[in-house]
């Protein structure tokens, strides 16, 4: 290579030594007979001098230039005059006198975008032209700690003993939750390949076939809608192991989450995490990832509420549903009645028909439904959820699932909204005991939580025939700053069990052997114990990086209608294309 330093090398160290740097002009700054430039590389940032005593060609040449020019100089290093140095950088004690400059490649003008983190366009305009927008420092430190992260992950399980083995891409349809993405075969036309939501089946295939550790760094597919913090594409830190219980997956979770935050970002995890039920996580914080950063934790006043002459409450109580209340304390007094009515809409969009706020004001209350609450209802209010003077007590009514879940989001938006969260802290959590089954209102039926093969709880089984509704699962999630990174399970290692779990979600024999027949009979030729999980690295990057979207961690992703606008994809593809697969479009009837 020309270059004999990087951007982001060179300090007082090499002050009098000849340097060639090339990289690209991101800024340019012109002070009489003195042209300076920023010159950016991924390795940093370093001040380049052009005087016309040093370099007559190389000070007409810098003239020309523009932003995002491509450019190779040669020069001096020097120190920079006193009072212009910059301590924000590793080279900002130094400057490169040029004495040659040669314009690799110009850039068009004016740039479709800015790359300054201060004049930055929108989303859309920074994904067409993501090309620019990776130049951004603030961009390629994102993907350098996702290398960092992937690296140490890699580390950790090869230490370990874990053997990394890649499964197909190109596999076959199963349900398991979101649409697949369908590949249709040339060969053998009318038939389709799926692309796998996870590597799931073919992971408890390795445990069968031998491979007690197995991990893997993975690409998974999902077509369903996008948010924040989801891709049609995602990458998995895939891990399972044979022979093994609960207790053995969080131990070796924890202790690689700690290897990968230590070499990543120099933090230091703590260990063991902390950890929830489900059960306890819903009636303590309203949420199966709670954000424990905060305290506020909810309250049950189901039996404090009952025999009000309050119909909503009784309502709810018949119906054998739940009374949440919130008790704000610290800093209640800054929210306002618009403020109120703002949770009330967070709490309607999480399904609860409203929101209750109570005022304490010493003994008695201020509230729209004070007028329905005798006395001793009021007094056991304030004891239950330990009120004074001056706190604002928030209630939902309703049945236990959304009474918890609405009131938990509209916790988070009060621990935003008051600064009540510590965005120092790295709070992982586990949660366990998961319910087996999770009924969908949409298909009228019992669908599996996590997903079909995952084992309920020993002293569970004898439910799966009666009630398979109230049994529970040997399921685990891992949180992080109240956000799901990862997700996993004791596996179902055993056909008599997996076939009723089949039959408890309503797939039939018929359907069980036409989409699982291969796992089925490897079942019967001796299938460990084993179990797993699953971590989404795009997510635990980007809370690395301190990002509200894995957008922001992804080098080329597609934005919220799933289009990647950058090379505009998904594209139409000719009629030759769709012959040589046997396939003909019928958009009349797809479109509605």
């Amino acid at each position: 290579m020309k270059r004999t330093h990087t951007c982001g090398e060179l300090t007082e160290k090499f002050i009098g030594k000849k340097a060639i740097l090339q990289g690209w002009v991101s800024k340019r700054r012109d002070h009489g007979s003195l042209i300076f430039i920023d010159l950016r590389d991924r390795y940093g940032t370093t001040q380049v001098v052009f005087n016309p005593k040093g370099g007559k060609e190389a000070h007409r040449e810098a003239g020309k230039l523009g932003k995002e020019f491509v450019v190779q100089i040669e020069g001096k290093v020097g120190k920079r005059p006193k009072g212009t140095e910059n301590k924000a950088i590793e080279t900002g004690k130094v400057e490169v006198s040029a004495t040659k400059l040669e314009i690799l490649n110009p850039a068009a003008t004016p740039l479709p975008i800015e790359l300054d983190k201060h004049l930055l366009a929108g989303e859309e305009q920074r994904l067409k032209y993501r090309f620019l927008d990776l130049r951004r420092p603030e961009l390629q430190q994102n993907l350098i700690l996702r290398h960092k992260a992937i690296k140490a992950f890699r580390d950790f399980f090869d230490n370990e003993g874990f053997l990394e083995i890649e499964t197909p891409i190109l596999a076959k349809s199963t349900p398991e939750g979101a649409r697949d993405f369908l590949v249709p075969s040339r060969v053998h036309q009318g038939k389709f390949f799926a692309l796998p939501q996870s590597p799931q089946l073919f992971k408890q295939i390795l445990m069968v076939s031998g491979f007690d550790r197995y991990f893997q760094i993975v690409k998974c597919f999902r077509d369903e809608d996008l948010r924040a913090d989801r891709q049609l594409e995602f990458t998995q830190v895939d891990v399972e192991m044979s022979f093994v219980e609960q207790e053995d997956i969080f131990k070796i979770m924890e202790e690689a989450m700690a290897f990968v935050f230590k070499k990543s970002l120099n933090v230091s995890v703590k260990t063991p995490f902390s950890r929830i039920s489900f059960d306890d996580a819903m009636n303590r914080f309203g949420s199966d990832k709670p954000d424990t950063r905060f305290e506020m934790e909810l309250a049950d006043v189901t039996n404090e509420m009952s025999g009000t002459d309050f119909g909503i409450f009784n309502s709810v109580i018949e119906a054998n549903g739940s009374i949440k209340a919130l008790k704000i304390e610290k800093g209640c007094e800054k929210l306002s009645k618009k403020d109120v009515d703002k949770l009330t809409e967070i709490a309607k969009l999480y399904k609860a028909k409203g929101l209750m706020s109570v005022w304490v004001k010493g003994e008695g209350i201020e509230s729209q439904i004070a007028k329905f609450l005798p006395e001793k209802t009021v007094k056991a209010l304030l004891s239950k959820t330990k009120s004074k003077k001056g706190d604002l007590i928030l209630l939902v009514a309703d049945s236990w699932e959304t009474a918890c879940n609405s009131l938990g989001y509209v916790r988070l938006a009060v621990g935003q909204k008051l600064n009540l969260i510590d965005l120092k802290k790295w709070n992982f959590l586990w949660v366990y005991d998961f319910p087996l089954l999770d009924w969908s209102d949409e298909e009228q039926r019992w669908q599996a939580m996590h997903h079909p093969f995952t084992s309920p709880k020993d002293e569970d089984l004898k439910l799966l025939d009666s009630s398979p509704e109230k049994a529970k699962a040997k399921a685990y999630d891992i949180v992080l700053n109240g956000v799901e990174i990862g997700g996993g399970s004791i596996r179902i290692h055993q056909r008599e069990i997996q076939e009723k779990i089949f039959k408890a979600l309503g797939i039939s024999k018929e359907e069980a052997e036409s989409k699982f027949e291969f796992l089925l009979t490897a079942f019967k030729y001796g299938a460990p114990p084993h179990g797993g999980i699953a971590l989404g690295l795009d997510r635990v990057v980007a809370l690395m990086a301190n990002e509200d979207s894995i957008r922001e961690v992804i080098a080329f992703p597609k934005n919220k209608a799933t289009i990647s606008l950058m090379d505009n994809a998904p594209s139409e593809v000719s009629e030759k294309q769709l012959k040589e697969l046997g396939l003909k479009l019928d958009i009349e009837k797809v479109l509605p």
